[in-house]
């Protein structure tokens, strides 16, 4: 594993924690300004720009504190010189849910950028397969 790819491992798990703990500025810590995110509840065109990222976690807090989980579950990172990609799996549910679907796993795939010697996340992607 390269050192880019053990940076970029550690600040997705990183992010999957904060959003775990519900800490929002942690969160966003290494989101770009330009951030693109297609997420599971609308709206479908996609939120775009650090400041609809950043509304679009209270609703999800709220459902999380149910005592849902957001944990990872595999977690595959490919960088190059100045762009990577990284996609997983996560166990994202409430005990109930994923008592009903044991299997069912939340999909994600990031899109990142390194500026000025940093890795930040431009484009997010969350989806559940549709049975």
């Amino acid at each position: 594993m390269t050192d880019d790819e053990q940076q970029i491992r550690t600040l997705v798990t990183g992010w999957a924690d904060a959003v775990h703990r519900g800490d929002l500025d942690a969160v966003l810590a290494d989101h770009t300004e330009d951030i693109v995110m297609f997420d599971v509840p609308p709206p479908h065109e996609g939120i775009h720009g650090l400041a609809a990222y950043r509304a679009s976690w209270p609703p999800f807090f709220e459902w999380q504190a149910q005592g849902a989980s957001f944990e990872i579950e595999s977690l595959d990172v490919t960088a190059g010189t100045d762009v990577a990609y990284a996609h997983a799996l996560l166990r994202c549910g409430t005990p109930q849910e994923l008592a009903e679907r044991p299997t069912l796993r939340l999909r994600l795939t990031l899109g990142l950028r390194k500026e000025d010697g940093r890795w930040q996340v431009a484009h997010e992607h969350h989806s559940f397969p549709h049975d």
